[in-house]
């Protein structure tokens, strides 16, 4: 398995877990009543700085396992990085604008922040899990 295979595996399970964790902590919190009125901000910076250390230190860990392969970055790896990038980033233009329409509709913070991390969320799922495909099935540049 490529390097960049690896980090890709890292990014969905890193993001996925951290995000799992933040649900489970913000629901409890909320005790089944509204989940907009429980304390969600501790919950959600915790969850994402967690999942920025998790993911730092798996990266250094396969870099560290896999040194002579740590660096190395051919063409096919750059075009799939690229294709994953873009498929990525069209989640996080849809959670600008629901959040853009959340905010003109005077929704309430936790829900305008949530719409936001969760197009974090899948924007990371969704580009690593492109990346993954292409690693395994063939990347075929249109």
């Amino acid at each position: 398995m490529a390097v960049e295979e690896k980090r890709a595996w890292i990014m969905v399970v890193v993001t996925i877990a951290s995000y799992a964790a933040y649900l489970t902590v913000v629901l409890d919190r909320a005790g089944g009543a509204s989940p907009a009125g429980a304390p969600y901000v501790s919950a959600l910076v915790w969850s994402v700085g967690a999942a920025i250390a998790a993911s730092i230190l798996l990266h250094i860990a396969v870099s560290v396992t896999s040194p002579q392969e740590a660096n190395v970055k051919d063409q096919r790896d750059r075009e799939i990085h690229r294709f994953g990038e873009y498929v990525g980033h069209a989640f996080v233009v849809i959670g600008a604008v629901a959040a853009l329409v959340l905010a003109m509709a005077g929704s309430d913070r936790f829900w305008i922040a949530n719409a936001i991390y969760l197009a974090f969320v899948l924007s990371a799922v969704a580009g690593s899990a492109a990346k993954i495909v292409s690693y395994r099935l063939g990347f075929h540049p249109w």
